[in-house]
């Protein structure tokens, strides 16, 4: 008789594998090492609620001025160039993110909600137009992928004409190929021709302003201080990968999710009110953005493990919104559950800025698909992307009976 052992505990944010399923792993870490370290890729990670929520509210010791990210190309006193305030410390952070946010106000989100709901429209009336003639369509290439974006490129004031192009790169910058600790070189070059389409915007909006977001950012001003180009530039290129990705992802993991859960979803397409607690469930049981990075600005020590001074933590969020502490059968997807203690938009000064955004898009698309479907189901050749932070999916093919 032979006893099974259970595999070596790795973690790494770059395994296929992870990406396919990174919960009984989590459940592991919180498990056997809810303070990690993988010496081999220079990281530690903090997998447990209470550890993770605190390292949020702890900006001096957990800094965010190296970056948020583990790509190497994206770490280091450069990282604020394409992340923004995302990453800076205060009071460089505190100055940005207020001067940002006379742009970015939730009166001017709020105001979005027509044109959500027509983007949303356009893109969904294509899919069940398709569905009524019998065919399958890809809820990630038809639908998913596209709203997100193209809300963020009305708000900017981006021609339609140019927004399928801006797509195509935001996707590109996001991937990351297997076994490659780094961003490829096709995601560079998507990065920096998204600039360059920034910057040519930037220079028309000086010239001529509009009402579009890009106006407000030229035209916000406390005390006389204005954000400079370089400022501007890092917070559109921001909303392009923060807003954008995490929104598709969080899209797409909730039908994925009703469709396993189908006692779920069932009750939303007979109940739509309930689209909003579809939206906070799927954050909390498989959120889109999975961990961040921090740099230790000091040794700290957690749960009797020290962490020596200027080493990254990761702070994976994936595994605290699992915590059984915290959230009883946590592994279970339930439209029922208190989600409030949730962290999937972080907590902190650092509290995620386009959380009003993300919420406002998932409950106007899901509205939307409830109401319009009496029932869904996907179909063979889901492909989930892969990337060291998102997690979500790159293609979703699916099926729809569309209400009468």
């Amino acid at each position: 008789m032979t006893t099974a052992t259970q595999a070596p505990l790795v973690f790494s944010p770059y395994d296929y594998a992870v990406h396919e399923d990174p919960y009984p792993l989590y459940a592991r870490l919180r498990s056997e090492a809810p303070v990690y370290h993988n010496p081999d890729l220079g990281f530690w990670a903090l997998s447990r609620h209470a550890d993770v929520r605190e390292a949020f509210r702890a900006p001096d010791v957990f800094s965010n001025a190296m970056g948020v990210s583990l790509d190497p190309a994206a770490y280091g006193p450069h990282a604020y160039k394409t992340m923004s305030f995302l990453a800076m410390d205060d009071p460089r952070h505190a100055r940005l993110r207020k001067l940002v946010s006379k742009g970015f106000t939730a009166r001017r989100v709020d105001a979005l909600t027509e044109g959500i709901e027509a983007i949303s429209r356009q893109h969904w009336d294509e899919c069940l137009a398709r569905s009524r003639d019998g065919e399958a369509f890809d809820f990630v290439d038809d639908y998913a992928g596209k709203l997100p974006m193209d809300v963020i490129s009305d708000l900017m004031g981006v021609p339609e004409a140019d927004r399928a192009e801006l797509r195509r790169l935001a996707d590109l910058v996001m991937h990351r190929e297997e076994g490659v600790q780094d961003v490829p070189q096709d995601a560079m070059v998507a990065a920096l021709d998204l600039i360059t389409y920034y910057q040519g915007m930037v220079a028309e909006r000086r010239r001529s302003r509009t009402g579009d977001l890009t106006s407000a950012l030229l035209d916000a001003e406390i005390d006389g201080e204005r954000l400079d180009e370089d400022e501007i530039l890092s917070f559109l290129f921001l909303m392009v990968v923060a807003g954008n990705e995490t929104t598709t992802k969080l899209l797409a993991n909730a039908l994925y999710w009703g469709h396993e859960y189908t006692d779920q979803s069932r009750a939303v397409i007979d109940d739509p009110d309930l689209v909003p607690a579809w939206v906070e469930e799927t954050l909390r049981f498989d959120t889109s953005s999975q961990l961040v990075l921090r740099t230790t600005t000091r040794d700290v020590t957690v749960r009797d493990v020290t962490i020596p001074a200027d080493h990254k933590v990761l702070l994976l969020i994936g595994s605290a919104n699992r915590d059984e502490e915290v959230f009883p059968d946590g592994d279970t997807f339930d439209l029922a559950r208190d989600t409030a203690a949730s962290l999937s938009f972080g907590q902190g000064p650092h509290f995620c800025l386009g959380a009003h955004l993300a919420r406002l898009e998932g409950r106007v698309a899901l509205d939307m698909i409830a109401r319009s479907v009496s029932d869904y189901e996907l179909l063979p050749g889901a492909e989930r992307v892969h990337s060291s932070n998102v997690r979500g999916f790159a293609h979703l093919p699916m099926r729809v009976e569309v209400r009468g």
